[in-house]
């Protein structure tokens, strides 16, 4: 699993956590906001087989060490913050959601469970960051 800066001088702003991954566990990337404490907005894109289904957490730490579920929002509710476990995915389709600013995380993953048929593409995008803490 490689962690990849999110933000900084060579950052793109842009983060792949997840590439046509199929299975359970952690995402195949992690990525690193560093000191920044913006929003973000993390796509997923799932492309279904026979019978889909599966569950995703969408998981912060600080350290790397201990993780948890962190708050995100809906496209449609976007200042409804929800901390639970993404309902089970079982369409091809892409979904996102808004991870709201200025939660404790520096670290961010998916815990994909109880994956049958389906195969992920996961970005996470964060605006340009400035070092005086301004985002553009």
């Amino acid at each position: 699993m490689a962690t990849i800066s999110g933000i900084g001088a060579l950052a793109s702003g842009v983060v792949t956590l997840s590439s046509a991954q199929t299975g359970n566990g952690a995402s195949t990337n992690v990525v690193d906001r560093g000191p920044a404490v913006g929003p973000a907005l993390l796509t997923i894109v799932s492309v279904a087989g026979g019978t889909p289904a599966l569950t995703v957490d969408i998981q912060g730490s600080v350290d790397t060490v201990d993780w948890w579920n962190v708050a995100y929002a809906t496209l449609a509710a976007p200042e409804t913050p929800v901390v639970a476990q993404i309902a089970t995915i079982t369409t091809t389709t892409t979904t996102r959601f808004i991870l709201r600013p200025y939660h404790p995380w520096r670290y961010l993953r998916l815990l994909y469970g109880g994956n049958v048929n389906l195969t992920l593409t996961v970005t996470f995008t964060m605006p340009s960051y400035q070092p005086s803490g301004t985002f553009i």
